[in-house]
């Protein structure tokens, strides 16, 4: 079979990683959590005091950028690529709703997008990948095979987030949880740097109300008729 790339693309909170790494396991293909990079550069951030409720210092983040090292390492235990930030795994700190309730604005500052799209592009130059996040089909892989564009309801997506933050052992509130949600919607798609829009040729996928094992069935009966 042919390797293809395949470009997952959507609103937080929609299960695009889960979906991608269903994909990528099957296939046997990389699979690259774009939004982990930019959960990196924030807890980078958070870490050194740039960013918090009440400021944000872009000009000391980008003066350090060269600093950041970004690199994904394979965990057979858990099957896929965990993030390393400067040679530390970070994979369960950048999955907090303090770095959510931030990565958003990390996200906007065109350097950073500048950066970080490059080192995804050339991950994926030898295809055979799977690659998940706002700008994959639109920007990081505009001729990519397959661009899928997920979204779900607000309320669906802010329950899914806040019982995996609960079985993480946070302490939040639902209420907190779908004003992060519905706050991140709207400064993906309204940033003037590569905001979240679905490309022409995407493949919208509403799954709101649809299981985990229903839409990987149908999404990889899709893929099949591409390789």
């Amino acid at each position: 079979m042919k390797k293809i790339t395949i470009a997952i693309d959507g609103f937080s909170s929609t299960g695009k990683s889960t979906l991608a790494k269903q994909l990528a396991k099957k296939l046997e293909y990389v699979y690259v959590d774009t939004g982990a990079m930019y959960r990196a550069v924030t807890l980078y951030a958070i870490q050194k005091g740039y960013i918090d409720e009440n400021r944000f210092d872009s000009e000391s983040l980008i003066a350090e950028l060269d600093l950041i090292k970004l690199h994904f390492v394979f965990n057979p235990e858990v099957g896929f690529g965990e993030m390393y930030l400067n040679n530390v795994n970070v994979e369960s700190q950048i999955r907090t709703l303090e770095v959510s309730q931030h990565v958003s604005k990390i996200a906007e500052i065109s350097k950073i997008r500048s950066k970080l799209v490059q080192q995804q592009q050339e991950m994926g130059k030898e295809k055979g990948i799977v690659m998940d996040g706002r700008d994959i089909g639109t920007v990081v892989f505009p001729d990519a095979e397959i661009k899928l564009f997920m979204t779900a309801s607000a309320d669906k997506r802010a329950k899914r987030r806040y019982k995996e933050l609960l079985d993480r052992g946070e302490d939040v509130t639902y209420d907190r949880v779908l004003k992060n949600v519905e706050s991140r919607d709207y400064i993906d798609s309204t940033r003037t740097d590569s905001p979240l829009i679905k490309s022409e040729n995407s493949i919208e996928i509403d799954n709101s109300d649809m299981g985990l094992e229903e839409q990987f069935e149908r999404i990889y009966n899709l893929v099949l008729r591409y390789i």
